[in-house]
């Protein structure tokens, strides 16, 4: 046993952006807040900057590339061709894949209603609403009801009127229904996972999402009364996974064929690192120059979202762990089979709530609380991880 806790033990985090991500986002979180009232028209101005639809925004150009370039170095990395081996690893992948899509959507649904629209809702404030955006292709008159919400009018464009924690909710199912496949790669590799099967792993629920993740958050979405047509996810899905990872999966081939994979190994994945978490933190300056009213305003609004996504975290890593002993795996897969399900895949999320509703909206606020707690409360769980290797027979 002393030689496998030595094992484990001997991965670091070795960029400064992983290792401090939390202070990083603690830091955007100030600055954008601080952005909103030195220069509130700034965000206003760059969100205004959207492709249009019969005069509705549907795609926000800075969030669009900012979010090709939080995925891209991601989906580079990965060697899709993997995924034939998966059939070697059977039990580990069939587990990932049905906690990730038959049972995180569902837990997430139940729980962030339960806490956002029973138990934190008079906290959050019983009458407070939401402006966001009218759905992709729908063109209602002012006045007209539509799921949870009504139509108005705001500053000459219609809006969707709807309460305010239904937003916050709305937020927590679009971090719900993405599982991990960037940050997870980090995850695995500290607490000593197969990093061969996490790649994997990661590679099939890139290509899952592309079916599943329009289909099950237009129903979920649909169930909790904020209706988005099919269309609107699917375009997300094709601008914030499947360009990203068209283009990943192209270019990784190409470089490979030139330069060869130990140069696009050392030296081209070590120049993308930082574009990532650089990108990400952009995003989130943004977000939180919108968002700095409502959280001055009530300064505890971080922690009535932060809850469910803590116990959603905590119950299907616990779900998938324990799944994984009952399963037999050895702890090398059991480790990053339960990381991928228990951490969300934020940079889509944030995305997709920015495009569905707005940047300004309480759904894209809850994603990036999402990000926000992502960090310690995943390191946590490596720390359990690295203190229970001996549950598992290797």
């Amino acid at each position: 046993m002393g030689k496998a806790n030595i094992a484990v033990n001997d991965r670091k985090m070795t960029s400064m952006f992983e290792r401090y991500l939390t202070v990083w986002i603690t830091l955007c979180i100030v600055g954008g807040i601080l952005l909103g009232k030195v220069a509130p028209d700034l965000a206003k101005t760059l969100d205004g900057m959207s492709i249009n639809v019969k005069g509705a925004p549907v795609v926000s150009i800075p969030i669009a590339v900012c979010l090709f370039f939080m995925m891209y170095p991601i989906m580079v990395k990965i060697d899709f061709a993997s995924v034939i081996k998966a059939g070697k690893s059977g039990k580990p992948v069939f587990l990932t894949l049905f906690i990730n899509w038959c049972i995180k959507p569902f837990t997430m649904y139940a729980i962030s209603i339960f806490f956002l629209g029973f138990l934190f809702k008079s906290f959050i404030g019983s009458d407070a609403v939401d402006l966001v955006r009218l759905p992709f292709g729908l063109d209602l008159p002012v006045g007209a009801h539509h799921g949870a919400g009504v139509v108005v009018l705001q500053e000459g464009i219609k809006m969707l009127q709807i309460p305010l924690w239904r937003s916050y909710f709305a937020g927590c199912i679009l971090l719900g229904i993405a599982p991990c496949t960037a940050m997870v790669l980090v995850w695995g590799y500290l607490c000593r996972g197969n990093d061969g099967l996490t790649l994997v792993m990661v590679a099939i629920n890139s290509l899952a999402m592309l079916v599943l993740y329009g289909v099950l958050g237009g129903f979920l979405l649909g169930v909790g009364k904020l209706p988005i047509p099919w269309q609107a996810l699917l375009l997300s899905v094709g601008i914030y996974v499947a360009l990203p990872l068209v283009a990943g999966f192209f270019s990784r081939k190409w470089i490979i064929g030139v330069k060869g994979e130990t140069w696009f190994k050392e030296r081209f994945l070590q120049v993308l690192t930082p574009v990532t978490i650089i990108a990400l933190l952009l995003t989130l300056v943004l977000l939180f120059s919108f968002k700095g009213e409502v959280i001055t305003s009530n300064p505890l609004t971080i922690l009535w979202i932060a809850i469910p996504l803590f116990i959603q975290t905590i119950f299907i890593f616990a779900l998938g762990y324990g799944a994984a002993k009952l399963l037999k795996l050895k702890y090398e897969d059991a480790a990053p089979a339960a990381m991928i399900g228990a951490s969300n895949h934020f940079e889509v999320a944030i995305a997709t709530s920015v495009m569905l509703f707005g940047l300004s909206s309480g759904a894209a606020l809850a994603t990036v609380v999402g990000v926000l707690i992502e960090v310690p409360v995943m390191l946590m769980l490596v720390g359990f991880c690295k203190r229970t290797v001996f549950w598992f027979d290797n």
